[in-house]
């Protein structure tokens, strides 16, 4: 029998792969076998860790040591002084063990330290592609128990008691939800997990079905058997291969065992599993756009009532919750709703994903309990903002959500918490922004992505949103005028309160954030036609000062000739030319550009 004395894990989420793990682990593969130690270790590749601003990322057992930025140069090294001498290669650690004793795990880091990993427990941690893995660390022990201990009505009556709230947006009762589906009168009734993920910079559903599939396969189950349905779907976007290649493999390999299919654990129940490609379309989000596209019509929403859990796919009752949702499930039927409830607060319980992007240090995947504070997520976990600069704001929610600032740091990361200061938990986007960014062009970003997904069937979202960004538009170029804040407050709560669907219900957010806690950039911009984050184009002027050398760098770099000047002399830039690039203020230096 071999004897494995260690494993090497490697990441190999789209993040990691994109940056060259698939050629760390051949390499891996070569130099263990080159030095006759492929007997004795085993390599796992495995998905996301979550620290993705380190990959590629390399782990060592049973010491864990935790090897960053990883490059198929460093392989040698890695094979030849730490697995066959038993050394480590300190330069590959992540440079805050300079400040723990010893090598500690990489749980000891302060990214992990304040996490509570629990749809996130696998992550990093199996090879999603074996289900054997999955099983061997519980997986699909809930299922088990709830088919042949607990009636479909125990089930639903544990995620009620449990206190989960559907992680996808609004933060509906997940227990309730089931419920309604399960009353719903009709023999045929489906579940559907809404896997398409299309916030910007999220990628929390990504990750979970890329490295745990499994986990969301199982959930979907226990749900089919709570609320009577034989049938259920993944909508997934298209752009997320790795994930449908692995979730396609994950029920593959659960039906050839008997975990999917017909007669699950002996029980009479039946549950088999499909997966529908969406096309990218951000409104196939809303929940009733999305079954029209698994009906292969148009996503676009409809009025609802009904609701999707009495009339949903296909006319029958229907339950849809997205992938995190599910992926808590199976712990919840485990180790009982009483253990759920007592983490996160009163009114929302758990853990919650977020993807940190944006002016962050650390930015990744990190899963942490209901009411942390913004102000330990952004530092303590994301590492504070880089470069030196302020933190300015926090978007939480995705182009949905809201705009908190430095003063609303120590807010209490809950649903009802965040809904009091404008903002939404959403789906679990975080981006992070410093002095640098202009609130008045990130509510323009946020909005052209919002009114350019729009489906169009209301006129409020359709053109609505349009007029906004139009306003946001003049504003950013100099052109805003007296009445246009007004008129952008009327236009965002007329739109909020008639519009079709959350989409467009939703989209002005941004705007009305960011009106409530830096209406003086607005005013700045309005008023006295200035940028004080010195962003805009057009509101920027760009001139050479006394410190000028003429050593004619600007010049060269300039793209459409509006800078002049003699070698050696004092340059100067023609207005009339100059579009904003910064291409010279990048290239001076002596900083003797003023950006003003």
């Amino acid at each position: 029998m071999e004897h494995i004395r260690a494993h090497v894990l490697v990441c190999a989420g789209t993040g990691c792969v994109s940056a060259g793990s698939k050629k760390i682990e051949a390499a891996l593969r070569d130099q263990i076998a080159k030095h006759g130690l492929d007997k004795e270790i085993k390599i796992v590749e495995t998905g996301c860790h979550g620290l993705c601003e380190m990959g590629p990322l390399v782990i060592v057992y049973p010491e864990g040591v935790f090897y960053v930025r990883v490059q198929e140069s460093d392989i040698v090294d890695i094979v030849e002084q730490h697995l066959y001498k038993g050394r480590v290669v300190e330069r590959l650690l992540y440079t805050e063990h300079d400040t723990l004793e010893g090598i500690p795990s990489y749980k000891e880091i302060a990214f992990y330290k304040k996490q509570m990993r629990m749809v996130l427990a696998n992550c990093g941690q199996i090879d999603p592609e074996q289900i054997d893995e999955y099983i061997s660390v519980g997986g699909y022990e809930a299922l088990g128990k709830a088919l042949t201990t607990m009636k479909p009505e125990e089930v639903v009556d544990e995620v009620k008691k449990s206190g989960l709230r559907g992680r996808g947006g609004g933060g509906f009762p997940t227990g309730m939800k089931w419920g309604f589906a399960r009353n719903a009168p009709g023999e045929k009734k489906y579940v559907v997990c809404n896997a398409d993920e299309g916030d910007p910079g999220a990628f929390m559903d990504r990750s979970v079905l890329e490295s745990d599939p499994h986990r969301v396969i199982e959930g979907m189950a226990v749900c089919g058997y709570a609320i009577g349905a034989d049938e259920g779907y993944v909508y997934v976007r298209a752009e997320y291969p790795l994930a449908i290649k692995r979730l396609k493999n994950a029920i593959e390999q659960a039906e050839a065992i008997g975990l999917l299919g017909e007669n699950i654990f002996g029980s009479g129940f039946n549950f088999r599993l499909k997966i529908k490609e969406g096309a990218g379309a951000f409104v196939c989000g809303e929940e009733t756009a999305l079954l029209a596209s698994i009906e292969g019509k148009r996503g676009m929403p409809r009025p609802r009532p009904p609701f999707p859990a009495i009339s949903g796919l296909w006319g029958k009752p229907t339950n849809i919750n997205n992938v995190e949702t599910f992926a808590n499930i199976p712990q919840i039927i485990t180790k009982g709703a009483d253990w759920f409830a007592s983490i996160g607060t009163e009114r929302s319980k758990g853990t919650k994903v977020f993807a940190l992007t944006g002016r962050i240090n650390h930015t990744g995947l990190a899963e942490v309990p209901m009411g942390i504070t913004m102000r330990e997520i952004i530092y303590d976990i994301g590492g504070g903002i880089p470069d030196g600069k302020k933190f300015k704001a926090a978007q939480i929610g995705g182009p949905s959500g809201g705009c908190l600032p430095e003063q609303l740091l120590d807010l209490s990361v809950d649903y009802d918490s965040l809904i009091k200061v404008g903002a939404m938990m959403g789906s679990g986007g975080l981006v992070v922004m410093d002095e640098t960014t202009c609130m008045v062009d990130l509510a323009k970003f946020f909005l052209s992505f919002t009114q350019e997904e729009s489906c169009g069937k209301c006129t409020p979202c359709r053109e609505g949103t349009k007029r906004m960004l139009e306003i946001l538009t003049r504003i950013t170029e100099g052109q805003g005028k007296e009445g246009d804040i007004e008129l952008l407050e009327t236009m965002a709560r007329d739109i909020k309160t008639t519009a079709l669907c959350g989409l467009g219900q939703t989209a002005p957010n941004p705007v009305l954030s960011t009106l409530q806690y830096f209406r003086d950039e607005y005013e700045a911009h309005i008023k006295e036609k200035r940028c004080p984050a010195g962003s805009c184009a057009g509101l920027l002027e760009y001139t050479i000062t006394e410190e000028c050398k003429g050593c004619g760098l600007c010049k060269k770099a300039c793209p459409v000739e509006a800078i002049s000047g003699e070698k050696k002399g004092l340059h100067e830039i023609d207005q009339d030319k100059c579009v904003k690039c910064a291409a010279c203020f990048a290239k001076c230096p002596f900083k003797a550009i003023k950006k003003q």
